[in-house]
């Protein structure tokens, strides 16, 4: 088989339908850095942290692809100078979504493209604020049953269930599911991977091309 064109190093079904959703031929190759990654103090550059994320992810994968276009995303959720990952358990789902409630906080989802061969990445980032209604320990408590939360970053998915908990938003949509496509789109560009105009196309994530790393994988 040929070697892929493009490749999203990323295990996130929601960023896999996003980009299949544009129309282009990709593989997806889950990186090893997805494990490694770790939030970021209270002191730290949220944008800076994202982005380093982003391009970590897709250099690793992009050391066993040189000669491929490589997207690396990472979302992160802030509130008050406290970042907030996907929960380990549903204790702590419950005890993001109780900090999140009736307040506002930022989703910050950092980009990176490049190809490892060529020695060259360009990266991006979508800040993205939002408010969520205030809502009881009740409605907490059975949005957490769900399963939904689980692997999301800030314990909720606007494209889901989690979307009845937002009030509204100020931003990019997608860069709260996780993968920010205008910036991703204009980024693609540089290196004449077309969305729309003379040579745009494709066929979608390649079902047979999907490859997960030797170690466990998590999809952010």
């Amino acid at each position: 088989m040929a070697e892929p064109r493009l490749i999203l190093a990323s295990g996130s079904p929601r960023r896999r339908e996003l980009l299949a959703g544009l129309g282009l031929s990709f593989r997806v190759v889950t990186s090893a850095a997805e494990e490694q990654v770790e939030l970021p103090d209270a002191d730290s550059d949220p944008v800076g942290h994202a982005v380093a994320a982003a391009l970590a992810k897709a250099g690793d994968v992009g050391r066993n692809f040189p000669e491929c276009l490589v997207i690396g995303a990472d979302t992160v959720v802030f509130i008050h100078g406290k970042a907030f990952g996907k929960p380990c358990d549903p204790a702590q789902a419950r005890a993001m979504l109780a900090e999140l409630t009736g307040r506002d906080h930022f989703v910050v989802t950092g980009l990176a493209v490049g190809r490892l061969g060529d020695g060259r990445w360009t990266t991006g980032h979508e800040v993205t604020r939002v408010w969520m209604r205030q809502a009881c320990s009740e409605e907490i408590d059975d949005y957490v049953r769900t399963g939904e939360p689980m692997d999301k970053a800030g314990a909720y998915a606007i494209q889901g269930k989690g979307s009845t908990l937002v009030e509204r938003i100020e931003g990019c949509y997608f860069g709260v599911v996780g993968l920010p496509l205008a910036r991703l789109a204009r980024m693609l560009r540089e290196y004449g991977v077309m969305v729309l105009g003379a040579g745009a196309g494709g066929s979608g994530a390649d079902e047979s091309c999907a490859i997960q790393p030797d170690h466990k994988g998590s999809a952010p």
